[in-house]
C-alpha cells in the first residue's frame, strides 16, 4: 500500500490549503484514515482522522478551522486547511490504519506516506 500526499505549499496567515492523500490498493475503504503532522523541532502530532464509516474526530488545536474528508471512489482522503496560523506550519503526513479503531495514536497506524510541507508565514 502507498500513500501520497500532495497540496502543501507556502501560504499567508489567514489563507487556505486543501491536501490530498492517494491511497493505493482496493482496500482503501476499509481503512480508518489519518493526518498527523511535525513542526520543526517538535514531535509528530494527531491532526484528524475519519473513520471508515464517515465520522470524525480532530485535535483540539485545530478543530473548527481543518476538515478531513473521504472519496472513496478515488481512494483519496482530504485536509481542508481554513483559517490557517503560523503555528501550523509542518510537515503533514496521511496514515491508513488497517484495523479501524477510531485512533489518534501513530502506532496504530499501519502505512504512511512521506508528507507534504505547509508553511504558514505571518
Amino acid at each position: 500500500v502507498q500513500l501520497q500526499a500532495s497540496g502543501g505549499g507556502l501560504v499567508q496567515a489567514g489563507d487556505s490549503l486543501r491536501l490530498a492523500c492517494a491511497v493505493s490498493g482496493r482496500a482503501f475503504s476499509s481503512y480508518d484514515m489519518g493526518w498527523f503532522r511535525q513542526a520543526p523541532g517538535k514531535e509528530r502530532e494527531f491532526v484528524a482522522v475519519i473513520s471508515r464509516g464517515g465520522s470524525t474526530n480532530y485535535a483540539d488545536s485545530v478543530n473548527g478551522r481543518l476538515t478531513i474528508s473521504r472519496d472513496n471512489a478515488k481512494n483519496t482522503v482530504y485536509l481542508q486547511m481554513n483559517s490557517l496560523k503560523p503555528e501550523d506550519t509542518a510537515i503533514y503526513f496521511c496514515a491508513a490504519d488497517r484495523r479501524p479503531g477510531f485512533s489518534t495514536t501513530e502506532r496504530s497506524y499501519d502505512y504512511w506516506g512521506r508528507g507534504t510541507l505547509v508553511t504558514v508565514s505571518s
